[in-house]
């Protein structure tokens, strides 16, 4: 009687998990486990920089000038206190790496969501209702893909600028960043869902959705939705490591975060000043940390991508 009541038990979700398709996707890959686990540990390591980070490297208390452009702890010269060596401020730069990597993260993952937000939302609309809303959102679209990402957020920030002081533009420069993260990228999401939305809503359950009276948010949300979400999720793990490396372009710029907010951008900009003159160790270490974190995330969009293919499987 107990073994027919436990084979009648349904499996737990995380069993399901272990036994599904896309688990044993990801075990048999060896290079997307590796990219999950640089990713894993980086991001933790990112996250918990107060508590690993031997100092805050922007506390003004715990900097001291004298200790500017030591080299790494194994090099002549070095300071075993400061194992990647000090920046030009004497701030620690395997600190300085830490918190910068946090910035970073924090403005990708934001400006992500900002772009998969606006760009779910009309995909949705312009794909269920058609007509001049469709032809509305797809026109504004195109004007858009025809300016490069970057360049749509070098205007933001442009106008943000011109319209605020200097001390406000400060308060608000995350904000504004993030913001021009996702307005740049909300495009391809909208496209990818407004071409799924086409292909679903002629489906047999739509139209019984639509005869027993339930209101379109609903259908777009309760039905249409969950059978677009898998190329989503592909965007928006690969478009996360695109808005780190936009964020760091414009951080490079000088149009990004302050100093007073410093991402890897702003580490790769201030080392750049000194690269000519032997302190590589300034951009080269932050340089490392960035491509290592954008390629392990393009490497997991890419498995993503394949493991959600059904034609693969």
């Amino acid at each position: 009687m107990t073994d027919m009541i436990g084979a009648g038990k349904e499996p737990s979700v995380f069993k399901r998990m272990l036994d599904s398709d896309i688990f044993h996707s990801f075990k048999s890959s060896p290079i997307t486990m590796v990219a999950a686990f640089v990713v894993l540990v980086m991001t933790l390591a990112a996250l918990f920089a107060p508590l690993i980070a031997p100092m805050n490297p922007f506390d003004p208390a715990q900097v001291f000038l004298m200790n500017a452009n030591i080299p790494p702890r194994w090099m002549n010269g070095g300071d075993p206190q400061f194992l990647l060596g000090t920046d030009d401020q004497g701030r620690d730069l395997y600190s300085a790496i830490l918190y910068g990597l946090r910035v970073s993260i924090f403005v990708g993952v934001i400006g992500v969501a900002i772009a998969c937000t606006i760009g779910v939302t009309l995909g949705l609309v312009a794909g269920f209702f058609g007509g001049r809303v469709d032809a509305m959102i797809m026109r504004i679209a195109d004007v858009q893909l025809t300016f490069p990402a970057i360049l749509i957020a070098l205007l933001i920030d442009g106008i943000v600028r011109g319209l605020l002081k200097s001390a406000t533009r400060e308060d608000i420069a995350f904000s504004v960043l993030v913001v021009s993260i996702g307005l740049a990228f909300w495009v391809q999401y909208a496209r990818t869902v407004r071409g799924s939305t086409l292909v679903e809503k002629g489906r047999d359950y739509i139209q019984a959705a639509r005869l027993v009276g339930l209101p379109a948010p609903l259908i777009m949300i309760r039905h249409v939705l969950p059978n677009v979400i898998g190329p989503v999720l592909v965007i928006l793990t690969i478009n996360v490591g695109l808005a780190i490396i936009t964020e760091a372009t414009l951080s490079f710029l000088g149009v990004g975060l302050p100093p007073t907010q410093p991402s890897l951008g702003t580490l790769i900009s201030i080392g750049n000043r000194y690269l000519f003159s032997g302190d590589w160790w300034i951009v080269t270490f932050p340089g490392i940390t960035l491509a290592l974190f954008v390629l392990s995330i393009n490497l997991l969009g890419d498995w993503l991508r394949d493991a959600l293919n059904p034609k693969l499987q």
